[in-house]
């Protein structure tokens, strides 16, 4: 009688040996190989974080309200995530793996110079951004703009390029592509930012000098009243919090995307990969919802804290909408064939 043996399984060269996955030190190098460059940005952006926390403590400075070296602490810790997780993106990626890399090549040098420039200029005791008081101000700013137009721009590609992606877990392929799309569009608020506030505007049409051009806050200067350590306005519209939102939204679809692929070997309620895709697109859509709405709430003037009734009602239907997906999904999910479910349906 003939007999069956199942070929042992062969470690890439690129992963290392499951022992190694288990140590510190292990995971450490796995990392490390996802995408060298982006990185060296997040280990580069840990250590400047550690170093704006004692420039907080040991600098009395501060700068629209804040301590002078709050900025860059809060864009370390950002860009730190950002960077870490493109990197684990790439690493993903089974196609277009070249392209990718070099995207995210550029990716990692303009988040670096972006970080370089925040930092020069917190040293000057300047602001970063919407300043034009002096010809090095306004050529800092100026290239800003100019690297963070190439960052979207690179990760505007990626987005393509994950399109076309195709990985074994139709879950996460879905939570990846969207979640790059959601990032992309958070990445695109930021040109709200720069558009000159009525004040400036009216300033700028009688003839005065422009020494600032755009603003975070909508209906009041920049530099009042805020969230402790995040400095967001609670006394008026602020877009750098749909900005941030819409930025990390990457991060959340790939963490539910990862915890719906391990609740669906767990729970017959989400075995079927059908199930747990739809669960990823009503996510997805409930999160560009709250994106609007914040984007919303900012523009006209209204701080985070203090939602009128419309944002309030707008926000109530959307929290019912979003609900009422999530039973549907869960009240038509398809039958299981046998105890187990063996699907190989492939993202398209």
């Amino acid at each position: 009688m003939a007999t069956t043996t199942t070929p042992p399984r062969v470690t890439p060269a690129h992963e290392p040996a499951p022992s190694s996955r288990r140590s510190p030190a292990g995971f450490v190098g796995q990392a490390y190989r996802w995408h060298r460059p982006l990185m060296l940005l997040t280990a580069a952006s840990a250590v400047l974080f550690v170093g704006c926390l004692v420039g907080i403590v040991a600098d009395p400075r501060e700068l629209t309200g804040l301590p002078i070296w709050d900025k860059p602490a809060k864009f370390a810790v950002s860009i730190a995530i950002y960077a870490a997780t493109l990197a684990w993106l790439l690493s993903v990626m089974p196609r277009h793996r070249r392209l990718a890399s070099v995207l995210g090549t550029i990716c990692a040098f303009m988040l670096a110079g972006e970080m370089v420039a925040i930092v020069t200029q917190v040293v000057r005791g300047r602001t970063s951004h919407f300043d034009f008081a002096t010809p090095f101000d306004t050529l800092v700013y100026q290239s800003m703009a100019a690297m963070i137009g190439t960052l979207w721009v690179s990760n505007l590609v990626l987005v393509v390029l994950l399109l076309t992606q195709r990985l074994p877990d139709l879950t996460l392929t879905w939570a990846l592509r969207l979640g790059m799309i959601i990032a992309v569009v958070g990445m695109a608020l930021a040109f709200l930012m720069t558009l000159p506030t009525p004040v400036q505007q009216a300033s700028w049409e009688s003839g005065t000098e422009a020494t600032v051009i755009g603003a975070h806050t909508v209906g009041l200067p920049d530099g009042g009243p805020g969230l402790p350590v995040l400095g967001w306005s609670t006394v008026g519209g602020d877009l750098r919090i749909p900005h941030f939102v819409g930025i990390h939204g990457l991060q959340v679809m790939i963490v539910l995307g990862l915890a719906l692929s391990v609740l669906g070997t767990r729970f017959a309620l989400l075995a079927a990969s059908a199930t747990r895709t739809k669960i990823v697109f009503v996510t997805a859509a409930a999160y560009v919802g709250v994106l609007a709405v914040l984007t919303w709430q900012a523009l006209r003037g209204q701080s985070i804290v203090h939602p009128d009734a419309a944002t309030a009602l707008v926000t109530a239907a959307l929290v019912a909408v979003t609900l009422g997906a999530y039973a549907v999904v869960l009240r038509t999910r398809p039958r299981l064939s046998g105890s187990v479910e063996r699907e190989t349906v492939k993202a398209r």
